[in-house]
């Protein structure tokens, strides 16, 4: 077995080095031209499902998007993790835009939604299942399991939009003017196409008062 598993990830330096061949095959300086510089616009915070590649989605190259990734792309303000994420790409990156993307089908809302024990992973997905109470009515209401499943992916995007603008980090670069626009987007695996929810947001004015910081 552990001879099959040597094997196994040889092949992966393999295609490692034909996909550095390949790239410079089609522009010689590509890899020169990446390490001199890390200037994406976009900071995007998804799942770590491997059906969903943020740069493949959105057919960017390495190095025009800053990406990161956790349990059914979930923000939460003791995450210190992804505050350190959101805080260099705002300060250091001075990402334009920064984009929430869940998608459906996602294994983590199925869980949270079906509510069956998975070990410590449950502790995770308790934040999802806040988003499930708060809209259960809504989502009970919904035809099928499916259809209900959709709808929390949907929701819980939304809700960790208002996670991303109710942090410090986002209010401080919008109360310094910068150009800053959180977005909230969601992914099918079936057609591989994204859709933009009904969230987008520019500067604290579109806040709740309880969440806005006071000057």
């Amino acid at each position: 077995m552990a001879v099959q598993q040597r094997r196994h990830l040889k092949s992966l330096f393999k295609r490692n080095k034909d996909w550095a061949q390949g790239m410079v095959e089609k522009d010689p300086d590509f890899f020169l031209d990446l390490s001199k510089q890390q200037t994406p616009e976009y900071l995007w915070i998804g799942c770590a499902d491997s059906r969903v590649p943020a740069n493949q989605v959105v057919d960017l190259k390495p190095g025009q998007v800053f990406v990161h990734r956790n349990i059914a792309n979930v923000v939460v303000h003791t995450d210190l993790n992804c505050l350190s994420v959101i805080q260099y790409a705002i300060n250091v990156l001075q990402v334009r835009h920064i984009i929430v993307c869940g998608h459906y089908g996602c294994g983590g809302v199925r869980a949270a939604f079906e509510g069956r024990e998975h070990g410590l992973i449950d502790n995770w997905l308790r934040h999802i299942k806040d988003v499930y109470r708060w809209h259960k009515d809504e989502i009970d209401a919904q035809p099928t399991e499916e259809s209900k499943i959709d709808l929390l992916c949907e929701k819980n995007v939304i809700e960790q939009v208002a996670n991303v603008c109710h942090s410090t980090i986002v209010q401080h670069a919008w109360r310094a003017n910068q150009d800053l626009t959180v977005h909230g987007w969601i992914y099918s695996i079936e057609n591989g196409l994204l859709k933009a929810l009904d969230v987008e947001v520019t500067d604290t004015d579109q806040l709740s008062a309880t969440h806005a910081l006071k000057d």
